[in-house]
């Protein structure tokens, strides 16, 4: 019995970290097209002043501590527990939906945690690839209402996360996967797997692929109408794509969903063109700065749903990563994915509030700046205020690193002082040969800091 629950454990393990080598690509960045809609320009203007926001991964792949999906497809890249068949590895995974009962589901704590990181915007998992949705969708069983937490009161649980996050003021998106991998209509038993493409040549059955359109339609509907004010339609799955033989009738979707909320940003990830409203770089950054909407997903361990041990990035990594970001123009979504009983786990709150901390001291260097021409120089990173009177230098300093007694940069000098913002302090300085050099005080700790230049 040891020897099985080890095996399992590695398995899991293994499983976990899997989806790394699945990180989506980067659109190319001379292919971006600006919305043309002035509500849908004006709320992405909105969106990239808040520099900082969570997304949730949270289904039925959080009971065992897996990565989402993946492993139930059939790539190369992935490999299974070799105890079963793959139709016993699928039959077990589907079935986790009846054991999937979050009885301690709390929405109001993720939210509290998420503001108290300094966060300002969210993103929910409402269906992954496996096709389980986290709302009550009435185009399939295959939903939490209809599993083992159907008997709950909150079984609807996008309800209750967008609910706790609106009332405390974060901008709201919704996270949709355009492949179903549970759908017939996408992956037809008729044929075996294909990979993460449908099993049938849609070529061949032109009408079962239509179907699955509205299907899809229909699902993205029951999410745009049926849930109050959404601000961000997050699409993921770039694979199904008119490129790639599957188009999906984007057009339609992005008319109906925006007729149900209008200046809906629309992230069709990957798919170059007027449905990908910003980008998003996965588990990195852009070499360079970017002069259009952005945003690095990267999460906070190095898995986006829950797992029994996680290896966690430290605040001031989490810190020194959003100061590269905004410096460079983007905006950061950090992966958290709770517990398969409903919650934040300690470790990941104790890491998020250090997070909300230092931007509590130091957030007037994040949130609504813009770009410098000169934005980085060594460790330093550079933002501005919005109408020009001031700019921030950002120290990021990685883990273990002491504090250096002084700083010194030759881009974005001082006409009149440089102040601690975390303090307000003003700090001494001289400038020479094109350089100025900053005096740190001493006793501050050994961590990320900002200055104000003005």
């Amino acid at each position: 019995m040891n020897r099985i629950i080890t095996i399992l454990l590695l398995c899991t393990a293994w499983l976990a970290g899997m989806a790394q080598n699945n990180v989506h690509e980067q659109s190319p960045a001379d292919q971006y097209q600006w919305p043309t809609e002035p509500d849908v320009l004006n709320k992405l203007h909105q969106w990239q002043d808040l520099k900082f926001g969570i997304l949730l991964h949270w289904g039925i792949y959080s009971v065992p501590g897996i990565v989402e999906s993946w492993s139930i497809c059939n790539e190369s890249w992935i490999t299974r527990d070799t105890t079963r068949t793959y139709e016993q590895y699928k039959d077990w995974y589907f079935g986790l939906a009846d054991e999937f009962n979050p009885k301690s589901f709390d929405p109001t704590q993720w939210a509290t945690v998420a503001r108290q990181a300094g966060m300002k915007y969210m993103i929910f998992t409402t269906k992954h690839h496996d096709g389980f949705c986290m709302y009550d969708s009435h185009e399939t069983d295959y939903t939490i209402t209809r599993h083992a937490f159907k008997d709950d009161p909150r079984r609807d649980v996008l309800r209750h996360v967008l609910k706790a996050f609106g009332q405390q003021g974060f901008m709201l998106g919704t996270y949709f996967s355009k492949p179903d991998w549970h759908s017939q209509l996408y992956w037809w038993d008729v044929y075996p797997n294909r990979g993460r493409n449908t099993t049938y040549p849609i070529d061949r059955y032109p009408w079962r692929w239509e179907q699955f359109c509205q299907f899809t339609y229909r699902q993205i509907e029951e999410i745009m109408s049926g849930y109050g004010p959404i601000d961000i339609l997050w699409l993921d799955g770039g694979w199904v794509c008119a490129e790639n033989g599957q188009d999906i009738h984007m057009p339609l979707i992005a008319q109906m969903a925006r007729n149900h909320q209008p200046g809906l940003i629309i992230v069709d990830r990957t798919i170059r063109g007027p449905y990908e409203n910003y980008q998003t770089p996965e588990r990195t950054i852009p070499d360079t700065q970017l002069n259009y909407p952005w945003e690095s997903c990267i999460p906070l361990s190095d898995d986006w749903g829950w797992v029994p041990r996680p290896r966690w990035k430290s605040p001031a990594r989490v810190v020194n990563t959003l100061a590269e970001v905004v410096a460079k123009g983007g905006n950061l979504v950090l992966g958290v994915g709770p517990t398969p009983e409903g919650l934040i786990q300690p470790e990941a709150v104790e890491r998020l509030q250090a997070i909300g901390q230092w931007l509590d001291r130091n957030g007037r260097a994040i949130y609504g700046t813009v770009c410098t021409t000169h934005y980085h120089e060594g460790n330093l990173w550079f933002t501005a205020a919005r109408d020009g009177s001031r700019r921030y230098a950002i120290l990021t300093l990685p883990d273990d690193e002491p504090l250096p007694d002084t700083l010194s940069w030759s881009v974005n000098l001082p006409a009149k002082r440089v102040r601690l913002l975390s303090t307000g302090k003003t700090l001494k300085h001289t400038i020479a040969d094109g350089r100025v050099t900053v005096r740190l005080p001493q006793g501050l700790p050994a961590a990320p800091l900002a200055l104000e230049i003005e």
